[in-house]
Parts: structure tokens; sequence; C-alpha cells
């Protein structure tokens, strides 16, 4: 499966340039940047959490961990690392531990990292295990519209 339709869709409609880079299987996102040979700060990786509140994805560079103790002092809510199994149905055309930061397209809030504005460009998930959508920070900026922005985390 190349790009998640849904993503494709967005990117597109929205006039956002991407590249698709294939990649070795990986994972996670440290094999995910080591496979890609890329440096793994410029890899957005996306956590689903969740409280009694919902879902919530928190996107940030593959280098560093989330620290749930700041995000809660920044959005004011208590999560918890969500059992990705339960989340197959809502993203239907992605592969699950491969799905792309754009969580508001499958109805699920974002908050991204303030690092991963540090970069030039970005690379994530395009929805499998095998290909990275590259863009540019602005690009990234543009997809990132309706999400939160805190800082979150800390060197892996």
């Amino acid at each position: 499966m190349p790009v998640a339709i849904t993503l494709q869709r967005h990117m597109d409609d929205l006039g956002v340039e991407y590249e698709v880079i294939a990649h070795p299987y990986a994972d996670n996102g440290l094999d995910t940047a080591a496979s890609a040979q890329i440096p793994p700060e410029k890899l957005a990786k996306s956590i689903m959490l969740e409280d009694e509140g919902g879902y919530l994805m928190a996107v940030c560079p593959a280098s560093r961990r989330i620290k749930l103790g700041e995000l809660y002092r920044e959005i004011n809510r208590r999560l918890e690392f969500a059992d990705e199994t339960e989340l197959e149905e809502v993203f239907g055309d992605c592969v699950l531990g491969a799905v792309p930061p754009v969580g508001d397209l499958y109805g699920i809030d974002v908050v991204v990292d303030n690092e991963l504005f540090m970069q030039p460009d970005i690379y994530f998930e395009a929805g499998d295990h095998v290909d990275l959508i590259h863009v540019s920070v602005d690009n990234f900026e543009k997809l990132m519209a309706n999400a939160e922005h805190a800082s979150f985390s800390k060197p892996a």
C-alpha cells in the first residue's frame, strides 16, 4: 500500500508538495529513520494517547520521547498510551503503528511538539511500514493547521 488515500487526498486538496520515500520495512520510529537513512529528529512519529475524553494523537520527533506530565501541563489532559488494536477501524486505510500525523482527518485531536518545527523538512509515515512522506516544514505546518502546538518531549 503506498500512501493512505485519506492522506493523499488531503495533501492534494491543500496543494502540499510532497515526495514519497520507500524504505525497508521498519516498525518503530528509530528503526524507520535508520532504514530510510534520515536523521531521527526529522521523522515525525505519531503516538496514540487516550483519556476519558477520547483519543489524542501526539506527534513528536522520532529522536524524542513524550513526557506525559509535561503534556498534561500544556493541555490539561491526563493521558495514557492507547491500545492501538482498538484503533484499527478508525485508521482503516493505514497499517497500525504507521499512521500519518493527520489525526484530525480521522476525527482525532492532534498535538504536535514544537521541536518538529525546528527542522527545515519533515518525514512521516504514509500509512504503511515501508513508505514515508517528505515535506518542507512550511507544508508540514499546512498539514498541522488544526493541531495544537506544545512542548512535551525530551531526548530519547
